[in-house]
């Protein structure tokens, strides 16, 4: 069984948001659906798309590629979206993409960050920046502040912490620097000790954690009674209120890459955490950034092409250039992945604080 069509108003212009609303990573849609919803807004407030409202679809892939799989296919076959914003999670990207390809209607990640996602053909586009590059934004950070020693703690089942665990040991490497233990964490596993203990013994001086909130909040948890004080750096996966929750005093001292921070100081930043935070009350994450960036590229795709035909919506998000993101200027390459600038968050007083922007 699945959901009966949404009924779409007369004239209105439907796109489809799959996101996983409940699951292990239901904070990250949860954030994008904000987004996404903020900028649905603004653009109907202004007058819609080609004199046409905007009505938003959404599906709740509870954190599954199978069910976002399917849901791509009811969205374009039943629903008859003439875009979709999804999904979030790489390995869950990485399912849907080939059926999006297949049916030829674009398909926008907000936050897969995984590089094979947009190689599923041409009709696939993203917002972020690809695990390649956030690998060496850490490396490179590890190095800035002077260390030469690092373990990696990954799980190679998941393809977003393994390409990003491959991309830090390459660049730190090459940076001159030594990887001291290289150790695997199964997704749902309730202990890491052994592990832990293995790369104590041999004394890094940071821990590379490329894994999602859930799971490095209880890793570094359990870390801290072991003795293990050094810092453990991450990637965008940790965005997330639950890192802090679940890790409580433990994950202070911590830092990872992202593609948005509320605390940058930018006129471009200031007036969306005032929008945002007028809409709901709390400053916005990146990925809810993420999710108001997907969906007004989108939008500016439907302005430039002056259609929603997929062919020529797809040319027109395809030859974007320069456009003004609230995480960063878009300009997309031959991938259809965008050059952008990365953050570095300090986790510091059980909150998240903006410390640098690494540019590509």
């Amino acid at each position: 069984m699945h959901p009966t069509p949404t009924p779409v108003p007369v004239n209105a212009i439907p796109v489809g948001a799959f996101l996983p609303l409940s699951g292990s990573e239901a904070a990250f849609g949860q954030a994008a659906v904000e987004g996404i919803k903020l900028a649905v807004s603004q653009i109907n407030a202004a007058g819609g798309l080609e004199k046409r409202p905007v009505h938003l679809i959404l599906r709740d892939t509870n954190s599954k590629g199978s069910e976002a799989a399917r849901i791509v296919r009811q969205m374009v076959t039943e629903d008859k979206v003439v875009a979709l914003l999804g999904e979030i999670a790489s390995e869950n990207s990485l399912q849907a993409a080939p059926v999006a390809a297949e049916l030829g209607i674009p398909m926008i990640s907000p936050g897969s960050t995984h590089a094979d996602v947009t190689k599923a053909g041409p009709g696939i586009f993203r917002v972020c920046f690809v695990d390649p590059f956030q690998g060496r934004v850490m490396s490179k950070f590890a190095t800035s502040i002077g260390v030469t020693k690092a373990a990696i703690l990954f799980d190679p089942a998941d393809p977003y912490s393994a390409s990003l665990a491959q991309s830090f040991e390459q660049d730190f490497l090459a940076r001159g620097g030594t990887i001291t233990a290289k150790e695997t964490c199964a997704r749902g596993a309730p202990d890491f000790a052994a592990q832990l203990e293995s790369i104590k013994a041999k004394q890094p001086e940071v821990i590379f954690l490329p894994v999602y909130f859930t799971q490095a909040a209880s890793i570094i948890r359990q870390a801290r009674p072991m003795g293990i004080d050094q810092p453990f750096i991450g990637t965008d996966g940790w965005e997330s209120p639950e890192f802090l929750k679940i890790g409580g005093e433990a994950v202070n001292n911590t830092y990872f890459a992202s593609h948005f921070s509320a605390g940058e100081p930018s006129d471009r930043t200031k007036t969306f955490v005032n929008s945002f935070k007028s809409e709901y009350g709390h400053e916005p994450l990146a990925l809810a950034a993420l999710g108001y960036d997907a969906m007004n590229f989108l939008a500016d795709g439907i302005r430039r092409a002056a259609s929603t035909g997929p062919e020529a919506l797809q040319k027109a998000l395809a030859a974007t250039k320069d456009f003004p993101g609230v995480s960063g200027t878009i300009t997309l390459d031959a991938d259809r992945n965008p050059a952008k600038s990365a953050i570095v968050v300090r986790v510091d007083a059980e909150k998240f604080n903006y410390l640098e922007t690494v540019a590509p």
